[in-house]
């Protein structure tokens, strides 16, 4: 099947259409259909797939496929598209410039789907019982293709005029586009608005600056990039530009799902929203991440406790350590023995290691008839060829060697590290008896002045008496510690 997509980048060219790849029942016209935003007329069938919102016909072969219906999908600029009636039964194919009905007058767009996928295409845009379907008129004629270039020439002049004037009237506001009709008659201006915008004095403007008619539309930030196009990330062209219909929402927990850093600068398109692309996978990544075990379930073994570090999802892998705040000692083992390790912790037993041991299995009797060969006796006539296999192991060997070194030096600094944590701990645990040891002294001579003190007092009563005792035996002598002094006694 041929490629009947016009290798000229203009918008028109002036070469006889017997130079260019184009339909042959155009051969009369002399201009060739190239315009960049309706790229990609292929034939009935596969064709390239450089059109936005391209529709593979996958019945184009189908015998009788173009008689099952009337209706056909018509393409206009970018990312546009219409379902229109073959009233006259024109014999219209993929690619086919055809002027259709509009309101008013005509315009000019591109067949892009006929046959039986047409209806599904209808089906799947949800149109109402009672939508009108407008007509097809005929193939597009020299004079209909003369005044839709001219009409397209002042398409981007439009565009530029039209935001001066709406930041003249201080509009909030942004005109993404402007798409002129077929016949010229009307322009269609699309913009962008994060609130409702009272245009009626704008349209007013733009009918008396351009002398057409005046459509707004309304689109959002993602519908915006889809009809000016461009390439994301990957390297490939946008998803809106290219087969993407319906746009969904698309929030942050789409990468908090697939773990994916929230950077802002990565995470956003071109149109400055999250990225569509987010939720391609998001729903793999939630199946996936139910045959994880808990987070929050520490592992328990002989030696140690493990706590989670990371998981890697899709692997079905998780990673745990010995520090619950850093990675120490990290081992990674699959999710099912994970669980399985959980489910001994429930019932009080624990593991030696977080790596199941393997079990090494039995091997059967080995019949050695079949392992000799006829030639085993024959001389070897690669001689040159061991020099090659020797130099060769000597060098895996030498890798080998190498990976071993490296992986005692790691054992060697992680033993380290476990050392010094083990150091620290006897310090802190000497710190700890000295302490209590110092809190006992305290205590200690707490209690020793305590028994002073009641010693001191039990010594109380025994001096007063000893006092009473005196005065009685010397009336006249002074009373001690302050006391007034006894009167004399009566002769």
């Amino acid at each position: 099947m041929t490629d009947n997509t016009p290798q000229n980048p203009e918008a028109f060219s002036e070469t006889p259409l017997e130079n260019n790849h184009t339909n042959p029942q155009f051969e009369h016209l002399q201009y060739a259909w190239g315009d960049a935003a309706l790229r990609g007329i292929a034939a009935a069938g596969c064709g390239r797939s450089d059109r936005q919102l391209n529709t593979f016909d996958y019945l184009a072969d189908v015998p009788g496929n173009l008689d099952t219906t009337d209706f056909v999908e018509v393409q206009f600029k970018n990312t546009r598209k219409g379902f229109y009636r073959n009233d006259n039964h024109l014999p219209l194919e993929k690619g086919d410039i055809v002027a259709v009905e509009a309101q008013p007058g005509h315009d000019i767009g591109v067949i892009t789907l006929t046959g039986k996928l047409v209806l599904l295409q209808m089906q799947k845009a949800n149109l109402k019982p009672g939508t009108e379907i407008r007509r097809v008129y005929r193939k597009a004629r020299q004079t209909d293709l003369e005044k839709f270039e001219e009409a397209k020439s002042r398409e981007h002049q439009t565009m530029i005029r039209s935001r001066q004037i709406a930041k003249e009237l201080e509009l909030q506001m942004k005109i993404g586009d402007v798409e002129y009709q077929g016949d010229g008659n009307k322009a269609i201006f699309y913009y962008i608005a994060d609130a409702r915008v009272d245009f009626r004095k704008l349209i007013k403007v733009l009918a008396d600056a351009f002398h057409v008619r005046i459509e707004m539309k309304q689109i959002g930030a993602r519908q915006e990039a889809g009809r000016i196009g461009g390439i994301g990330p990957c390297g490939r062209e946008l998803c809106c530009a290219t087969w993407m219909k319906n746009f969904n929402s698309v929030s942050t927990a789409a990468a908090r799902f697939q773990d994916i850093t929230p950077n802002p600068q990565k995470l956003a398109g071109q149109c400055a929203k999250l990225k569509c692309c987010l939720n391609y996978e998001v729903d793999t990544y939630m199946e996936a991440a139910r045959k994880l075990p808990e987070r929050n379930v520490p592992l328990e073994t002989v030696d140690a406790t493990f706590y989670f570090f990371k998981a890697d999802t899709l692997a079905g892998t998780v990673t745990y350590s010995s520090d619950r705040r850093m990675a120490a000692n990290l081992v990674t083992i699959t999710a099912e023995r994970a669980k399985d390790i959980i489910e001994l912790n429930a019932v009080g037993e624990k593991p030696f290691n977080l790596i199941e041991e393997e079990t090494a299995i039995p091997q059967g009797p080995i019949d050695l008839a079949e392992q000799d060969d006829l030639t085993r006796f024959d001389k070897s006539k690669r001689k040159n060829n061991r020099n090659k296999r020797q130099g060769k192991e000597r060098n895996g060997n030498n890798r080998n060697r190498e990976r071993n070194e490296q992986r005692g030096e790691r054992n060697e600094q992680r033993g380290a590290r476990d050392n010094n944590r083990r150091e620290r701990n006897e310090q802190r645990g000497e710190r700890n008896e000295q302490r209590s040891a110092r809190d006992n002294n305290r205590r200690e001579r707490n209690e020793q002045r305590g028994e002073r003190n009641e010693q001191r007092d039990n010594a109380a009563p025994r001096r007063e008496n000893r006092e009473q005792r005196d005065n009685k035996q010397q009336p006249n002598r002074p009373a001690t510690n302050g006391a007034q002094r006894n009167k004399p006694s009566a002769k």
